[in-house]
């Protein structure tokens, strides 16, 4: 290629990476891997190599790749979250270390897993967290304090009160969070996270923080980034400094002396990828002294003491040998492919989602063809592309009729998946009964899938409400049901009838309705029939509500059959009253008041004065709006209060709000 050529191709390589950094970073929907987004920035970052003259200010292989939303405050990094440079080969970590040895004698690193997820701040001060931010551009990120604070992994508190600590660590999405996550998505027929790292982004940078607490996160806390009052010399220090104070750190690291070393430990965390309950994309290697990196020093965009090793996808053929179609609680029918198995990324598999009918279409996939499989993230299986037909197939074509109970099937509101319309499908019974008894849902212990199922096949029960007419000798009918196990399963059911009004809104499994905002209704409402009755107005007055959302509750309660479910659910004798709130709220000060509480409170946990509140009619949020009537203010209370003096909502400390409880009792 000419030099006018060679610049066309740079050009179009800096539009496409920021494209795909827009849809990465700021989206959380990216539409490439994470393999080819690294070879176009590696063609780029060769171009600009052999032509310096071709690069220009704002080339993507000069910052990272994110920016702060405006959504979110803005967090000025005083420490600069730098990226890493990454390698795809030995030679290449056999040439980083020598560079490294051109400035330091005899280094040693460490070598670490790179958890794929989203980098983030956390910073402390005597011991408390004040703030956490993401990356961004690694200037500026956002603050995401609300956040970072549902994540148990955390801690709120240290162990010993340093003065001021600000650690960089990655939030993530464990694979079994994932799995439930997209298994709840498909069932709904929504659309579904590609991987756990977009899962966990797109769950942290949620403007309601009561979303991001209902996906389950998780942290590895990775390093120091500013500390007082505590002096450490190494990357091995630090590590251990951090799991003294509380810190969830990397479950295992090693450290190494030599190219040969690292290479060896790089491909042992390779072989350990599919035993991990947590997705990695590859291996960081670190110097370990402290001064020595100081001595490296970093380039525009990356740290010179460090290199990230990326693992290339492992990508193989095997035969379609049939496509299952299964229906979810809401109707959804979610075609799964099964495969002749193969081993991949570690595991065998032989089962995968083909998603729903646009997928299937949009990729030819056909019964007997030779697909292309990977796993996405190193975890869920995917067809990646058909690589041949068999002779004589035809394209696969979803079915017209449920294969549950051969009831036609619909597509709604433009919705890629197809629904089966009838509610009575047994299919969609066994789902909803499943999830009915759930651990969020009605919690009744000693009820997993295998003694439903059993007792479908007896002919025992034919909704989840059957539950509550068995008998004992019902259960004891049962294969391996003695007396005692009897008696327990019979008395868990019994106490279910006692739960909370929310987990009865959640258990019926209203579409787009998940537990927490089952609560905020019943919170909002507090009995069921006032739910029952309520507009969409009224329900879109709650605080975390959208449109779809009260459009879902205000269709499942003007069905004829949800008419006589509530009288079943009453005449049974299950509770229909939100317990956390008293009958008579004649004096309930708190009575239609929202409070948000922050910081830390001399005397109450926050759980204590929430409960305080809900007793005396009021409602907690997690977010600070024009809605909050006040703000119960801590130590270290951050950016919660700063908004509400932004919006001039009344902010009172615990003295203020124990007076105000007083008032009522005297």
């Amino acid at each position: 290629m000419d030099i006018n050529e060679i610049k066309a191709r740079a050009e179009d390589l800096r539009t496409k990476i920021n494209y795909h950094n827009n849809r990465y970073y700021n989206m959380d929907a990216p539409e490439i891997s994470d393999y080819e987004y690294d070879m176009l920035l590696r063609e780029l970052e060769k171009i600009e190599s052999d032509y310096p003259q071709l690069q220009t200010p704002d080339s993507p292989t000069l910052r990272v790749g994110g920016e702060a939303a405006e959504k979110f405050s803005p967090v000025v990094h005083q420490v600069p979250m730098e990226s890493l440079h990454d390698s795809f080969s030995h030679e290449e970590i056999i040439e980083f270390d020598r560079r490294v040895r051109e400035t330091a004698d005899s280094p040693e690193y460490t070598v670490e897993p790179k958890i794929d997820g989203l980098s983030v701040s956390a910073e402390y001060r005597n011991g408390v967290f004040v703030r956490g931010s993401t990356r961004g551009d690694g200037s500026v990120g956002e603050d995401i304090t609300d956040n970072l604070k549902t994540i148990k992994s955390l801690p709120k508190k240290l162990r010993r009160p340093i003065p001021y600590l600000e650690v960089r660590g990655e939030v993530f999405m464990s694979i079994e969070s994932f799995e439930k996550l997209t298994e709840s998505q498909e069932e709904k027929g929504e659309k579904t996270f590609k991987n756990p790292r977009n899962a966990a982004a797109g769950s942290l940078r949620q403007k309601n923080s009561e979303i991001t607490k209902e996906r389950s996160l998780d942290i590895f806390v990775f390093n120091i980034q500013q500390i007082e009052g505590e002096n450490v010399s190494t990357h091995k220090q630090s590590l251990e400094l951090l799991s003294e104070l509380g810190f969830s750190v990397l479950p295992f690291y090693y450290v190494c002396s030599s190219a040969n070393e690292i290479i060896e430990k790089i491909e042992e965390i390779g072989n350990r990828r599919g035993e991990l309950s947590f997705q990695i994309d590859g291996a960081v290697v670190k110097i370990n002294d402290l001064e020595t990196r100081k001595a490296l020093g970093s380039t525009a965009k990356f740290p010179r003491w460090a290199e990230a090793y990326k693992y290339p996808p492992e990508e193989k053929p095997t035969e379609l040998l049939d496509i299952e179609i299964n229906v979810g609680r809401t109707g959804v029918l979610t075609p799964t492919a099964i495969f002749r198995p193969i081993t991949l990324a570690g595991t065998t598999v032989s089962r995968a989602t083909l998603h729903n009918e646009e997928f299937i279409s949009e990729k030819d996939i056909r019964i007997g063809d030779t697909v292309i499989l990977r796993k996405a993230g190193e975890i869920i299986p995917e067809v990646v592309a058909v690589k041949s037909h068999k002779e004589g197939s035809l394209p696969y074509r979803m079915p017209t009729f449920c294969p549950s109970c051969n009831s036609k099937v619909i597509k709604e509101n433009g919705e890629a998946a197809l629904r089966c319309t009838n509610t009575e499908c047994p299919a969609q019974l066994m789902r909803h009964m499943i999830h009915f008894v759930s651990r969020d849902a009605m919690d009744i212990d000693g009820l997993g899938e295998k003694v439903l199922y059993a007792m479908s096949e007896k002919d025992l029960i034919h909704s989840p409400f059957d539950l509550y007419r068995l008998t004992r000798d019902d259960i004891l009918s049962l294969e391996n049901k003695k007396d005692k196990s009897a008696d327990n399963l019979l008395s868990a059911i019994e106490k279910s009838k006692s739960n909370d009004l929310y987990r009865l809104i959640f258990a019926l499994g209203i579409r787009n309705i998940g537990q927490s905002a089952a609560k905020l209704l019943a919170d909002k409402f507090r009995t069921l029939d006032e739910i029952a009755n309520a507009t969409e107005k009224d329900i879109l007055s709650i605080d975390g509500f959208g449109e779809i959302m009260a459009k879902s509750v205000v269709s499942y309660f003007e069905l004829d059959k949800t008419k006589d479910i509530i009288e079943e659910i009453k005449e049974l004798g299950l509770n229909t009253q939100n317990l956390s709130i008293p009958k008579n709220n004649s004096e309930n000060i708190f009575t239609g008041k929202t409070f948000v509480i922050t910081g830390t409170l001399p005397t109450y946990k926050r759980s204590e004065a929430a409960e305080l509140i809900e007793q005396n009619g009021g409602k907690v949020s997690g977010s600070v709006s024009k809605k909050t009537d006040y703000v119960l203010a801590g130590e270290a209370a951050g950016s919660k209060l700063t908004k509400a003096n932004e919006l001039g909502i009344k902010v009172i400390d615990e003295e203020e709000f124990n007076s105000m409880i007083e008032s009522v009792s005297q």
